[in-house]
């Protein structure tokens, strides 16, 4: 069952009882319950979500917190897979994906995100140390949105951030 069959199930059974537990309905539905909580946090928080994915998440602790001080919903991924995984439970309105992690890494995740057609819509901007055009240019043609160099200025990252998220809800 997707993201989307989960949401209205939830919502038919709380609509018939508003009363009803997480565990009832982790039961009706054969999920979890943190699915469940997580599913109906989600629909209750009205603000445009974005994920940060990074192996090194304490390093943007200050980008985390400006962004949820602009009224962000922030969610963290420390890995390519975990990325990939948040993004198609939760569906963020933007990714800010790092390019170099172990395992698997940013160019990766954005290939496997871009070629999901669930996933697909989903804005990226690359976050990344690397600055040399080949490899701006390998992020662009993999599908990111945009591309910003570490360290980055965070009032022109924000303004990149509201303008790919202005210019995807027309």
């Amino acid at each position: 069952m997707n993201l989307d069959d989960i949401e209205k199930e939830i919502i038919k059974i709380i609509e018939k009882d508003p009363q009803i537990p997480h565990e009832r309905i982790a039961v009706l539905l054969q999920i979890t319950v943190e699915k469940v909580k997580e599913t109906i946090d989600n629909l209750s928080d009205t603000r445009e979500t974005i994920l940060i994915v990074d192996d090194e998440l304490d390093a943007l602790l200050p980008l985390n917190r400006a962004l949820e001080a602009e009224n962000y919903q922030v969610i963290e991924a420390s890995s390519g897979m975990e990325a990939i995984e948040k993004t198609r439970s939760v569906h963020p309105d933007i990714i800010l994906l790092d390019l170099m992690m172990p395992e698997m890494d940013g160019l990766e995740v954005c290939n496997v995100l871009k070629s999901d057609s669930l996933t697909q819509h989903i804005p990226i901007i690359m976050l990344t140390a690397k600055s040399e055009i080949d490899d701006k240019i390998k992020g662009i043609e993999t599908g990111a949105d945009d591309y910003v160099t570490k360290p980055f200025d965070l009032a022109e990252l924000k303004a990149r951030i509201k303008m790919i998220l202005q210019r995807t809800n027309i």
